[in-house]
């Protein structure tokens, strides 16, 4: 047991509040599940191939999926990252992520959608996300390979913190896009499509700023279950990038 990976005690004081109350029996002890989660999807293992101080892999695997279920990971990123307070500046991009053939074998009915679509000669998963100026995540979802960034873009806007400047990159160039910027008062750093008539002007020196959230992609896709996704419900599988940005950037090390 000395020798397992273990979340240290502050790190469980952080996301402990967040835990669903336990009923009847006592719970398997939440740091060692949790830990052992954590580990599986960090190096891609099978959840079987859990080492056995962890506890039996179906508890790890059965608590990841109810806990799923219940967006109880998802509720933990978002908390712990809404603490940041609005940033001042904000990024935006998306990166595919491969889809194992476990995960596209589930067919699509209704249930639960998988977010799985045919581009770039294969199956993949669209991550779309939001940064702050330190290329912290504030917002992660997920889509199709072969829904458009314009498409996230849209769903993001609504809920985008209160900033004043968003970078992105020129396949967000848009009227419709930055007319829904201006209407919440966020200035967009842009560089204009090329075959644009009018050239919006933007900050080129701001925009170097931009390669903080292909490093948020890089980092994130350490993760080896994040990387190439196997899970086969989308909501799985967000629940395993959500806890992997949250242990990466808003834990305590």
């Amino acid at each position: 047991m000395s020798d397992l990976w273990l979340l240290s005690e502050a790190q469980m004081r952080r996301i402990e509040p967040y835990f669903p109350l336990s009923h009847g029996i006592p719970r398997v002890d939440d740091r060692r599940v949790v830990s052992g989660i954590v580990y599986v999807i960090r190096n891609g293992l099978m959840w079987r191939d859990a080492p056995k101080g962890y506890g039996p892999h179906k508890t790890i695997y059965n608590r990841f999926i109810r806990w799923s279920r219940l967006g109880v990971f998802n509720r933990i990123f978002a908390e712990l990252s809404g603490r940041a307070g609005d940033p001042e500046t904000m990024m935006i991009d998306t990166t595919h992520l491969k889809a194992h053939r476990t995960a596209s074998s589930l067919l699509k009915k209704g249930l639960f959608p998988r977010c799985i679509g045919r581009t770039r000669g294969g199956l993949n998963s669209k991550l779309h996300a939001v940064c702050d100026g330190q290329g912290r995540p504030v917002l992660l979802m997920l889509t199709a390979g072969n829904v458009s960034d314009h498409k996230g873009a849209d769903a993001l806007v609504d809920h985008l913190p209160r900033a004043k400047t968003l970078i992105a990159d020129r396949g967000y160039d848009s009227d419709a896009f930055r007319s829904r910027l201006a209407a919440k008062g966020i200035n967009a750093c842009i560089p204009p499509l090329k075959h644009r008539k009018r050239q919006h002007p933007y900050d080129k020196a701001l925009y170097r700023q931009r390669h903080k959230v292909e490093n948020l992609f890089a980092r994130i896709k350490d993760w080896r279950r994040v990387h190439t996704r196997y899970d086969r419900c989308a909501h799985t599988f967000l629940s395993a990038i959500a806890l992997a940005a949250t242990c990466l950037f808003w834990l305590p090390q």
